[in-house]
């Protein structure tokens, strides 16, 4: 397998007039998701042993990025991708994995597959995404990471340099952790822990020793920019399942509507409120209690309603002053 520095570079035209390589690389959220985990494919890759999506440089023999996209993955987990939708291209100056090496675009991509044993060069494993943002889990009310977390994030909002800055800091608090949880704004929360230097990724790219060992309440790191782009997915995922059934990507072909419902709920962090579905006339007695019936989805509603999709309910919200 060729490195990561190999592949597709530009050259773009500097400010003073001098060349800057600029290569483009492809990543991949390869989500999955069990009645009560939804999962991402990682891999380690090289000397470093913190935990990465699958990702590599657009190279000359790919036709498309999602052929290049697609060959990666296999070539690093084994795993064969269907459902595959373009998710965002981030190219922020300062955060790149080796800043030397010029500028970086990547271009990431969201999949949903149904899970199989992962192999490949990469050393590949699921992992729960909780692991990495336990904040967003709802399921069993507030999440119990919440009340370091918003007040070291109060801390930070009151030591703005200005007022001007302390209120903006204090209404962006107010919008992401609102009374009126929206489960959807994982990005911006992320974004806040990285600016108020409460993750290891903010103070790895300052250049500063790691952060004592706070993985439990802020998440697990991971390598370059990958658990922004994971946060980027886990929105967009939590957004379209409201108004598209791409969560019966993730369904067996059969399913009860238990583990729908279960499946859902592991999905957005909060507790389901409807779904789209029919029964079969056969029942599972696999449940572990009384035999339940099986239902699918119906694939009819695509022509009934325009943006079918699940409506979602949350508890009680959580206040940042």
């Amino acid at each position: 397998m060729k490195g990561p520095g190999a592949g597709a570079a530009l050259l773009m035209p500097h400010e003073s007039g001098r060349g800057a390589a600029l290569s483009i690389r492809l990543s991949a959220v390869i989500v999955t998701a069990t009645i009560d985990e939804p999962r991402v494919l990682t891999v380690r890759i090289g000397r470093d042993p913190i935990e990465a999506l699958p990702s590599g440089p657009l190279e000359v023999e790919h036709r498309t990025l999602e052929v290049g996209l697609r060959a990666w993955v296999e070539r690093q987990t084994s795993q064969k991708l269907g459902y595959v939708e373009q998710l965002y291209t981030f190219g922020d100056r300062d955060r790149v994995e080796d800043a030397r090496a010029g500028r970086a675009l990547t271009v990431a991509y969201l999949a949903l597959v149904r899970e199989v044993r992962p192999g490949g060069a990469g050393e590949a494993a699921w992992q729960s995404w909780y692991r990495y943002f336990p904040w967003e889990d709802w399921r069993a009310g507030r999440a119990a990471t919440l009340p370091p977390l918003e007040a070291r994030l109060g801390a930070w909002a009151r030591q703005a340099a200005s007022e001007t800055e302390r209120r903006l800091r204090v209404e962006r608090l107010g919008l992401a952790f609102a009374r009126s949880w929206n489960e959807e704004l994982v990005l911006e929360r992320y974004e806040l822990l990285y600016e108020a230097g409460l993750i290891q990724e903010s103070w790895r790219d300052l250049g500063r020793p790691a952060l004592p060992g706070d993985g439990l309440v802020f998440g697990v790191p991971m390598a370059a920019d990958h658990r922004r782009v994971l946060a980027t997915a886990i929105g967009r995922l939590r957004g379209k399942i409201k108004y598209r059934p791409v969560v019966f990507e993730l369904m067996p072909p059969s399913f009860t509507l238990l583990q729908l419902q279960r499946t859902v709920e592991a999905l957005s962090g909060v507790r389901l409120h409807q779904g789209l579905v029919e029964e079969t006339g056969r029942i599972s007695a696999e449940t572990g209690g009384r035999p339940a019936r099986l239902v699918r989805f119906r694939r009819e509603v695509l022509l009934e309603r325009p943006a079918p999709g699940l409506r979602l309910r949350a508890g009680r919200r959580v206040t940042v002053s």
